[in-house]
């Protein structure tokens, strides 16, 4: 019997530390096990069978209110007469509607009381919670783009969608896995593509901040439960049970808004909760002169870590915030416990406000410390500043630090305490794509290149990006001269270097690296459109007619493809069929000049001076300096 109890004792024993899976905290001495290669996602649905209140009152929250299917449920819109964008710059109006259950958003142009452009795209996905606005995509046989205006819900207005207001891109806006994995649940990315999925969520689910739960879900399905007020349960992961830097990393993921810097080899998808960002991709922040009174929407990691109250405490975003409830239906008292947890015992002395003002205030800390604030990057909204300082006060201007224009600082990485100068590199090349055109950013870019150290073939995409950039066409040539297309692993590289060839004029080397660049992104449309147009240069025209009529395939609303097609048509002596191309592309861009032309040099063809002349003065219209345009109307 004493044996027996024995064995008993010991199975119980060993049964706990199977439940408890009591690893190491920290993915440097042992990670989650849902963290393991190959654990699956497992679906909202599943989480909600076992945690239907937490999912109850997600649902009603920002993120479980991200991203969903263009609905009249899920606009917060208004529509009516007032629902009407007109954009100066590119003269073009936007009417969004309701027909049928259906959203669209008309483009159209008026030249007097006539309409002389009329484009009607159906909006497939409304993005955004509705707390600050709702933006519009549209979806071209899977390929995702931006639609061109926004309503913004806290002004009940719509207008031009942000970064679109003179410089309206129109429908041409993609939206790659670095947008999509921050506003929505992980999508299915179709691999070569720059914005192409085979399927889309509808909102960010629960596996975003808890990570894989095929583990999680299997182990407690078999009954293996563990007591989470013991023991960190380690097939999910519970944001709280990390450490401090680990939760900022989790919330950073789409909280810290920047430039963000894939690693080599990685994606988007990559990083999971547990992770430390800089194993996936590091974020950089320009830093001016005037940064502390400046912020973009989605920094409220930055400002926080800026905090006084972050670097004197070991405070993080779930210090405040409870991811599974809305913050519309969080009562303030909430936020002030959180202040009152360190301030509470010297609150009297520590707020110098006035009584009365406090009293008017009702002693809202937050609403006093963090006030609400436009952002440098979102129009028509307010958002909550997440720098807490005594200085940072509602209703209290900053205190300007200069006058005249902020002076650049430099670049910062905030992923790590220092970058490599080949990280460095990466980020100023990219500041300088995405944001700030200037050679003060190639300047920077090129001297921590200098600086590094790493071998010639680890910088090269780096370097050829670079000289890219700067329009050093001859330099990536010789860069390229001793390298086979084949040599190349990444498909950027070998666009890059393709394009250099095309603007030399070398179409035959410039050919072999479009090749290899469609080889390894096939449905990275720009790619597939240079190749089709190198093979125009060479008289390929069966080769250049199948890869564009491909393109056409994938997403019909090319004009570029259309435009080229039309060409290799045309140079066929097939008038007819390269016209109708021409128009369609047209059609689609009122404001295209080199379809504009070719459809010029078609009417002059079959005689048609009158007509020919009324498009070249269109393009004159739209660009007086057009060389090919003041050529014809000189001969004209």
């Amino acid at each position: 019997m004493r044996y027996l109890i024995y064995s008993i004792l010991l199975l119980t024993a060993l049964l706990l530390l199977f439940c408890s899976r009591e690893l190491p905290k920290t993915s440097s001495e042992g990670e989650y096990l849902n963290l393991a290669e190959g654990v699956q996602y497992v679906g909202m649905n599943t989480c909600k069978s076992c945690h239907p209140n937490v999912y109850a009152t997600f649902i009603h929250t920002g993120m479980g209110r991200s991203f969903d299917k263009a609905t009249l449920e899920k606009t917060d819109a208004t529509f009516g007469e007032h629902a009407l964008v007109y954009d100066t710059a590119s003269n073009l109006y936007y009417k969004p509607f309701f027909r049928d259950s259906a959203m669209y958003v008309l483009e159209f142009r008026l030249e007097g009381k006539d309409t002389v452009h009329r484009r009607l795209e159906r909006i497939d996905y409304i993005v955004g919670s509705g707390q600050h606005t709702n933006s519009h995509i549209v979806d071209f046989n899977g390929y995702i783009y931006q639609a061109p205006i926004t309503y913004y819900t806290q002004e009940g207005r719509w207008d031009m969608a942000p970064g679109f207001r003179g410089d309206n891109i129109r429908f041409e806006r993609f939206l790659t896995t670095e947008c999509i994995t921050c506003h929505n649940h992980l999508p299915e990315f179709i691999e070569g593509s720059l914005n192409k999925y085979s399927k889309m969520p509808t909102g960010i689910e629960c596996e975003r901040c808890h990570g894989p739960g095929e583990v999680h879900a299997r182990e407690k399905l078999a009954g293996h439960i563990v007591d989470t007020s013991k023991f960190i349960d380690y097939t999910i992961v519970t944001p709280s049970d990390l450490p401090r830097d680990l939760q900022m990393d989790l919330c950073q993921r789409c909280h810290l808004q920047g430039i963000a810097v894939l690693n080599d080899g990685k994606d988007f998808f990559d990083f999971k909760p547990g992770m430390r960002l800089q194993e996936v991709f590091n974020v950089f922040l320009p830093r001016y002169t005037n940064s502390h009174e400046r912020f973009i929407m989605a920094s409220q990691a930055d400002r926080l870590r800026l905090s006084p109250c972050y670097l004197e405490s070991d405070m993080t975003c779930i210090t405040c915030h409870n991811p599974h409830e809305s913050i519309e239906a969080t009562d303030k008292s909430k936020y002030n416990n959180a202040c009152l947890s360190c301030h509470g015992p010297k609150r009297e002395t520590a707020c110098t406000a006035p009584m009365a003002e406090r009293q008017a205030e009702e002693d809202n800390c937050s609403g006093c410390h963090m006030p609400r604030s436009g952002s440098i990057d979102i129009p028509h909204v307010n958002i909550t500043d997440h720098y807490i300082s005594r200085n940072n006060i509602k209703g209290q201007e900053w205190e300007a630090a200069a006058t005249g224009e902020p002076d650049f600082l430099g670049l910062q990485i905030l992923t790590k305490e220092k970058a490599t100068p080949l990280e460095m590199a990466k980020g100023y090349i990219a500041l300088y794509d995405k944001y700030v055109q200037s050679s003060v950013m190639l300047d920077s870019a090129y001297y921590y290149l200098e600086q590094s150290a790493r071998p010639l073939e680890e910088k090269l995409p780096t370097l050829t990006h670079y000289l890219f950039a700067r329009e050093d066409y001859n330099a990536i040539a010789e860069l390229a001269a001793a390298r086979q297309p084949a040599a190349l692993a990444d498909g950027w590289t070998a666009y890059r270097t393709g394009e250099a060839f095309y603007k030399l004029g070398d179409y035959p080397r410039a050919l072999a690296f479009y090749q290899r660049a469609v080889e390894l992104m096939p449905y990275n449309l720009d790619f597939q459109e240079k190749l089709g147009a190198a093979y125009i240069q060479l008289k390929q025209l069966p080769q250049a007619m199948e890869t564009l009529e491909w393109v056409l395939r994938e997403n019909p609303r090319r004009p570029v493809a259309l435009s080229n097609l039309g060409y290799a048509y045309a140079l066929q002596g097939q008038f007819r069929k390269a016209e109708e191309l021409y128009s369609q592309a047209i059609a689609l861009d009122p404001d295209y000049e080199q379809a504009l032309l070719n459809k010029a040099a078609v009417r002059l063809v079959q005689k048609d001076t009158e007509e020919a002349r009324k498009l070249i003065e269109r393009v004159l219209k739209i660009n007086p300096e057009n060389r090919q345009a003041l050529a014809i109307i000189q001969q004209l």
